[in-house]
């Protein structure tokens, strides 16, 4: 995808999930945290800060497991998923990440809601 179009499909999903939820449209983090609460898949609750980290890295990893970066590992006693790096991720400029995953939550959301979201 261009960053046009990834960036057209990305608005397309804050404006999704601000309805859904009723709210501001989200930036990478609220939607990063989303993705981690559905990969946990324990529903919403109340999240210390360090576990609200730990599910936007759950979510990171799910995401780059898409590119061959992390394959899961399994579940650990309290049900949290763990991920195993199978690859260096390459380093990426801020604005090269922030797209790349940005990228990843758009075909992440349109695999969920079984639709493409076009402009």
């Amino acid at each position: 995808m261009k960053p046009s179009e990834i960036h057209a499909k990305w608005k397309i999903l804050q404006q999704k999930i601000a309805t859904e939820f009723d709210n501001d449209q989200p930036d990478l983090k609220v939607i990063l945290f989303l993705i981690g609460v559905q990969e946990l898949g324990k529903g919403p609750g109340k999240y210390s800060k360090r576990q609200k980290e730990e599910l936007m890295h759950i979510a990171t990893c799910r995401l780059l497991s898409e590119m061959g970066f992390y394959e899961l590992e399994g579940l650990d006693q309290d049900g949290w998923p763990h991920w195993k790096l199978i690859k260096p991720v390459p380093a990426f400029a801020m604005m090269e990440q922030e797209l790349l995953l940005k990228s990843l939550a758009v075909a992440y959301f349109e695999d969920i809601y079984g639709e493409e979201f076009n402009a």
